[in-house]
């Protein structure tokens, strides 16, 4: 079951990036991820009710502690922090290029899982990390065509960092799933992910906002936060089951790659397709080895 709610979890991810990249063309980054932060914020409002007054309409059973809100808060700084490096990133490049390197996500999932949780590598996921290192540098000769420099340009830089954060956020997750009660975290890492970001959002962008790319509503935003949401419920569950693996959930996950490629071509129609279908290629390929390697 926990592999099914993976699947679930992948798919819906990769509708989540199509709408951020529909959200955040010529458009304020940092209110747009506010938005995504208040509605699924309001998505979870009935846990956060139910939690704070104590109604029993979830768990009867349970009580935090100071101590798991600390957890919980932990968390949303590194997503969060995830969250705007890879919204900025988004903005500025083609997703046909952000999908694949946001793909690389499990082979570092993978190194830390063996580092921290004593899972180890055999030559199928060995193989697998090898050919995700050769489609970072057959991205980059794709991304020149495009005059997207992988070592100097900005935005480049800001993926790869997004994707490093998501890596601890993803080993983290397996962390707080073995103590916590997955609702529990989803609510409330939401409710402090608003709060954080409106801190931001009012020393940052609002005294500049005259000055900067204006903020417009667009109905991509609430699908960003519905999509995250249950792409993040499905996960969390997932994560939550003793049998799972942190490698191999987060290796299914980033399969919305396909997903985010295909909305990129289609909807987005962004160009020098051949070339990133080949990157694209073999990142799948480096998945396929490495859930072989799960199964050996």
């Amino acid at each position: 079951m926990w592999l099914l709610l993976a699947f679930i979890s992948a798919t819906l991810l990769g509708l989540y990036d199509a709408s951020k990249k529909a959200a955040l063309k010529d458009n304020a980054v940092l209110p747009v991820l506010l938005l995504n932060t208040l509605f699924c914020t309001l998505i979870f409002s009935p846990y956060l009710l139910d939690s704070i007054c104590g109604f029993g309409w979830f768990d009867k059973n349970y009580n935090s502690t100071t101590k798991e809100h600390l957890m919980v808060m932990m968390k949303a700084v590194i997503v969060l922090s995830s969250w705007i490096c890879g919204y900025f990133g988004l903005k500025h490049l083609p997703l046909t290029i952000v999908g694949p390197i946001n793909a690389t996500r499990p082979v570092m999932v993978l190194v830390g899982a063996m580092l921290m949780f004593g899972e180890r590598l055999n030559a199928y996921q060995w193989t697998g990390v090898i050919l995700a290192i050769a489609s970072i540098f057959m991205m980059s000769r794709a991304g020149k065509k495009e005059q997207i420099d992988f070592k100097s340009n900005k935005w480049i830089w800001c993926v790869t960092l997004a994707a490093v954060l998501g890596a601890v956020s993803g080993l983290y997750d397996k962390y707080l799933m073995n103590r916590l009660n997955p609702l529990f975290v989803q609510s409330w890492f939401n409710l402090y992910q608003f709060i954080i970001m409106s801190v931001i959002c009012g020393v940052i962008w609002w005294p500049t906002r005259h000055k900067t790319t204006p903020f417009r509503w667009n109905w991509a935003i609430p699908l960003i936060s519905i999509f995250i949401s249950l792409a993040d419920f499905a996960y969390f569950t997932s994560l939550n089951d003793p049998s799972s693996m942190v490698s191999v959930v987060s290796l299914v996950r980033r399969s919305s790659v396909i997903i985010s490629f295909i909305c990129g071509v289609l909807i987005f129609k962004e160009r020098n397709i051949k070339a990133k279908i080949l990157d694209l290629c073999l990142i799948l390929l480096g998945m396929f080895f490495i859930w072989l390697g799960t199964e050996a």
